[in-house]
C-alpha cells in the first residue's frame, strides 16, 4: 500500500485507521523493506502517503514502540529497532560476544543442518502449522577450545524464508538471527538436566552430570520464528544485573 499505487482522490478514500498503519508497517519490517536499524519516513510523510491525520500516525507508531519494534527519540526519528524485545527482563545476547567478554578465544562449529517437516511437539510448543518446515541445527560454542555451549535450535522457514540459503558454516544462528529477524515477545524456560549420550558427548562431562539448560521461543507478530534449546558446560552460571 503506497501512495503511488493508490490513484483513489483523497477526498473518496476510506479513513485509514491507525491498526491498518501499524499493520503495514510491521509488513514492510518483517519483508525487509526497513531492515532493523533504518530510519523511517516523518509522521507528516507517513500521514500524506497513507492519506490520514498525523495523529494517527503517531498513535500507530506509538504502540509500535511500545511493543519494542521501534524505537523513537525526540528529534532523532522512529527506527526499526536493532534487536526489538517486549519488557524483556534478560537480554538475548550473542553468545561469540559473552566469550569474548570473559577474554576467552571464541570458536564456532556446525554439528548438523537439516531442512525438515516440524515434529508434532514443536508444533504444539510454538503454535507452527502442521505441515510447516524447520531448518534444524546443531551447534558448539567453544571458549579457548573448552566445550561452552551445545545448541540445538529449530527456525520457522515461513517466517524466515530467506534462512533456508544460509549454510551456517561460519556463523551461528544466534547471531544470524539477531541482525537478519526482527522479533516482538519470548519466552524463557530454565532448567537443570542430566547430561544425556549426546550432551556428555559434545560438552565432555561425565553421563548423569547435572548441566544448566536455557530453552528460548520468540515470535513476531505472533508468528513463531523459533525455539532454541542451549546447554552450557558444567559449573555455567547465569548472571544479570537491574
Amino acid at each position: 500500500m503506497t501512495a503511488q499505487d493508490d490513484e483513489t482522490p483523497a477526498a473518496h478514500r476510506k479513513p485509514v485507521g491507525f491498526q491498518e498503519i501499524r499493520d503495514e508497517v510491521i509488513d514492510r519490517i518483517q519483508t525487509r523493506v526497513w531492515p532493523q536499524g533504518a530510519l523511517l519516513p516523518t509522521e507528516l510523510e507517513l500521514a500524506a502517503e497513507f492519506g490520514c491525520a498525523r495523529a494517527t500516525v503517531n498513535r500507530a507508531l506509538r504502540e509500535l514502540a511500545e511493543q519494542g519494534i521501534v524505537t523513537r527519540k525526540r528529534k532523532g526519528g522512529t527506527r526499526v529497532a536493532s534487536t526489538p524485545v517486549k519488557q524483556a527482563k534478560l537480554a538475548i545476547t550473542v553468545v561469540r560476544q559473552t566469550i569474548e567478554e570473559m577474554n576467552a578465544a571464541y570458536r564456532y562449529a556446525l554439528v548438523s543442518r537439516s531442512l525438515v517437516d516440524c515434529p508434532p511437539w514443536l508444533q504444539a510448543r510454538t503454535g507452527i502449522p502442521e505441515g510447516g518446515q524447520v531448518l534444524h541445527l546443531q551447534c558448539m560454542h567453544h571458549a579457548d577450545n573448552r566445550p561452552f555451549q551445545f545448541e540445538e535450535r529449530w527456525i520457522n522457514v515461513a517466517a524466515v524464508p530467506h534462512v533456508a540459503g544460509e549454510n551456517f558454516q561460519d556463523i551461528g544462528p544466534n547471531e544470524w538471527l539477531l541482525a537478519e529477524v526482527p522479533f516482538s515477545d519470548a519466552e524463557i524456560c530454565f532448567s537443570a538436566v542430566p547430561a544425556t549420550g549426546t550432551l556428555a558427548d559434545f560438552l565432555a562431562v561425565p553421563a548423569g552430570a547435572p548441566l544448566f539448560q536455557m530453552e528460548r521461543t520468540t515470535w513476531f507478530r505472533k508468528n513463531p520464528v523459533t525455539f532454541v534449546r542451549m546447554t552450557f558446560h558444567q559449573g555455567y552460571q547465569m548472571r544479570t544485573a537491574y
